[in-house]
C-alpha cells in the first residue's frame, strides 16, 4: 500500500565541531530557538528542561504559503545523547535525536515521520508534493546552517562541517 503523500518521512546526518554536551547545553535554552531560527514563532518550553514529560509548543512556518501550530512531548531524553518525542497538532507523529560524539566533535542524527494534518496542506501534497517536500528541505537546511552559526559564535569555532 502506498504511503499518503501528506506524511513526510526524513532522515539525516549532520556532523558538528563541538562535542555532544556543548549541543545539549545550547538545546536546552529554548528561549533562544526563535532568534536562531526565523521560521519559528511563539516558541515556548513547558516544563523543568529537556526532560521526559516537557512540552515544546510552537508555530512553524516555512517557505510555502502555510503555517503550523505544533506541540512537541518530550517521550525519553537522555543527556547529552537522545531525544524521543511525539508531535502533535497540525503534524502528526514522532521525531528523534541522537547525538553521538566523534573524534572531532558530534554526529547528530535526526528522523521524523510526521503527517500533515490541515485540509489544505493535505490537499497540497495530494497535487504538489514535490513542492512541499522542497519547502521542508528547505526548513531543514535553514535550521542546520543557522544552527551551525549560533555554535560558532557561542564556542569561537568554524562549524561549517558539511552534513
Amino acid at each position: 500500500m502506498a504511503r499518503s503523500t501528506a506524511v513526510i518521512d526524513y532522515r539525516g546526518r549532520f556532523a558538528f565541531d563541538v562535542p555532544p554536551e556543548a549541543i545539549w547545553s545550547s538545546i536546552e535554552h529554548a528561549e533562544r530557538f526563535e532568534s536562531w531560527w526565523a521560521w519559528l514563532a511563539e516558541f515556548r518550553l513547558e516544563g523543568p528542561g529537556l526532560v521526559a514529560g516537557a512540552v515544546l509548543h510552537g508555530v512553524v512556518s516555512p517557505p510555502v504559503p502555510y503555517t503550523m501550530r505544533i506541540r512537541v512531548v518530550l517521550d525519553r531524553c537522555t543527556r547529552p545523547a537522545l531525544i524521543d518525542a511525539t508531535v502533535h497538532g497540525d503534524l502528526e507523529g514522532t521525531a528523534h535525536l541522537v547525538l553521538e560524539p566523534t573524534d572531532k566533535g558530534t554526529l547528530a542524527e535526526v528522523s521524523w515521520t510526521v503527517e500533515m494534518r490541515q485540509r489544505p496542506m493535505r490537499l497540497a501534497a495530494r497535487v504538489a508534493h514535490p513542492f512541499m517536500r522542497w519547502g521542508h528541505d528547505r526548513v531543514v537546511e535553514a535550521t542546520v546552517l543557522g544552527y551551525r552559526r549560533h555554535l560558532a559564535a557561542e564556542h569561537g569555532r568554524d562549524n561549517r562541517t558539511t552534513s
